[in-house]
């Protein structure tokens, strides 16, 4: 399970195919963050201020499966459909993308993430009362530690299932991957939203944070999912991602073969 890192090179940024790629993970973070956080914005909204019901989590959940899935399957061919730093690490670090381009990639995904939350604000007069920016920020009784913990389990979990849906070329789900992505992020909302937030992206925190000035526990939000994404691409690749020589499916033994045991 050792990382395999490419640095990659500088002239990467003027590949016309690493522009268009870097462009497409720009506009799919935007429109990502944009319909993430509008719908905490509007289910805060609707609920006067309040969005802690388990109708607003749910709702607040629904949207993060649809957009997921849909930016994702819309960027898979021309950048990989990252929307998300951890993602983006996780690939690099089986080195199914260089760091250079990683580091483009992250960029874009920031400043993506910064403008749509912008944009989000201008047009809710975000700030007062029931439209503040929502923040992602730790439940009541939830440590740092606690937090770290729940967001590394929550990337994780997407991470593997990317890995196993989207990157594994033996998956058997078809073009079903970026829907099957988008559901596991909607059942890690609802699983972790209430305790730590459920992240599992330091982009999709980043830009409520910095246009709303609000840092407490931001680290959080970074370390747990650029743990637990990493961590779940190199146990996939290590353990289950075999040599494409040897991924034969072994037939079942027939009866007479199971008399032989």
């Amino acid at each position: 399970m050792a990382a395999k890192f490419a640095l990659g090179h500088h002239r990467e940024a003027t590949d016309a195919a690493c522009v268009r790629a870097v462009l497409a993970e720009l506009i799919l973070t935007f429109l990502f963050v944009f319909a993430g956080v509008g719908s905490a914005m509007a289910t805060a909204h609707l609920a006067g201020g309040g969005a802690d019901s388990i109708v607003g989590l749910t709702a607040v959940a629904l949207a993060h499966t649809l957009v997921v899935a849909v930016m994702v399957s819309a960027g898979l061919h021309v950048s990989g459909g990252h929307i998300n730093p951890a993602v983006t690490l996780a690939l690099a670090a089986t080195g199914r993308i260089t760091l250079f381009r990683s580091a483009l990639y992250a960029l874009a995904q920031l400043l993506a993430s910064t403008a749509a939350c912008l944009l989000l604000a201008f047009l809710t007069g975000a700030g007062a009362g029931a439209a503040a920016m929502p923040v992602h920020a730790l439940g009541a009784g939830v440590g740092v530690l606690r937090g770290v913990v729940m967001e590394i389990v929550l990337t994780f979990s997407l991470l593997f299932a990317v890995y196993a849906t989207v990157v594994d070329p033996r998956t058997a789900v078809g073009g079903m991957g970026p829907l099957l992505v988008g559901l596991v992020v909607g059942a890690n909302v609802l699983a972790g939203g209430p305790f730590s937030g459920a992240s599992m992206n330091p982009a999709r925190s980043f830009g409520p944070a910095l246009v709303a000035g609000v840092w407490t526990d931001h680290w959080v939000y970074w370390v747990g999912p650029l743990i637990g994404g990493p961590l779940a691409g190199l146990v996939y690749d290590g353990l289950f991602m075999v040599d494409q020589q040897h991924a034969a499916h072994q037939p079942l033994p027939t009866r007479d073969d199971e008399n032989d045991f």
